[in-house]
């Protein structure tokens, strides 16, 4: 399971009907992101003796949905939840672990995603904003023109593209449907001055930059050029 989270602000609370209504802090919200296809965990704030526990699912697209456990009934329910599939769902104990479990990450699941546990005390929120990462699929080729291309394809966030030696190249980035996006940069061949060019990509999803490299027997007939994925050992 992959799963990253950075926390930023704090739980608040809320009263039920029968108090005065009172914030006890700014709403906070974790900030949360998920690899694409992988499974992810959000949890309830910690309190006891709580008699119902809701979480409401609120997608970038499509309404919300809320599911509820009440306690004492040891009973589930849902509220428009026709779209809800069974990848997104309570922990197998929900009597004991309140948490939301995503599984096998989708694009559409991205938004808002927010536990509420109800005892004496009165409500206690914890707000979550999901964003879904996308890892490059990288590719390294020569264009028309004998340049060499590196490309960073249907990544989230944007990648970024550095050469070695140094090129004066600027990526292009091209959006895509999906909310993905294809980084592209060029290298001209007359730029290697000798020496064989490398392209390096970094990404929020790998764990160390991955790199492209190629040989060229010569830069006058890029056809000869000789192209192999290099990825440093972890």
């Amino acid at each position: 399971m992959k799963h990253r989270q950075e926390l930023q602000g704090h739980m608040w609370r809320s009263w039920t009907p029968f108090h005065t209504s009172l914030s006890l802090s700014p709403p906070g919200i974790n900030r949360v992101s998920a690899d694409l296809g992988h499974s992810t965990v959000m949890t309830c704030p910690n309190n006891t003796n709580i008699t119902m526990v809701t979480w409401k699912i609120s997608p970038k697209t499509g309404g919300q949905c809320i599911l509820a456990y009440l306690i004492d009934q040891n009973k589930t329910e849902r509220t428009n939840c026709s779209w809800l599939n069974s990848r997104i769902n309570w922990r197998p104990r929900p009597d004991w672990d309140r948490a939301l479990e995503i599984q096998q990450v989708g694009m559409a699941d991205e938004g808002n995603y927010t536990c509420e546990e109800v005892n004496a005390d009165g409500n206690f929120h914890l707000l979550y904003h999901l964003t879904v990462l996308v890892s490059p699929r990288m590719a390294l080729y020569c264009d028309d023109h004998g340049n060499l291309v590196c490309e960073a394809e249907t990544v989230k966030p944007a990648a970024e593209i550095l050469w070695v030696p140094e090129s004066n190249s600027t990526p292009r980035a091209d959006s895509h449907d999906n909310g993905t996006v294809t980084v592209l940069s060029r290298f001209s061949a007359s730029s290697t001055s000798g020496k064989n060019p490398t392209c390096i990509v970094s990404h929020a999803t790998l764990n160390e930059t991955k790199s492209l490299a190629c040989f060229t027997h010569s830069v006058i007939k890029p056809d000869l050029l000789i192209l192999f994925l290099h990825v440093p050992h972890r």
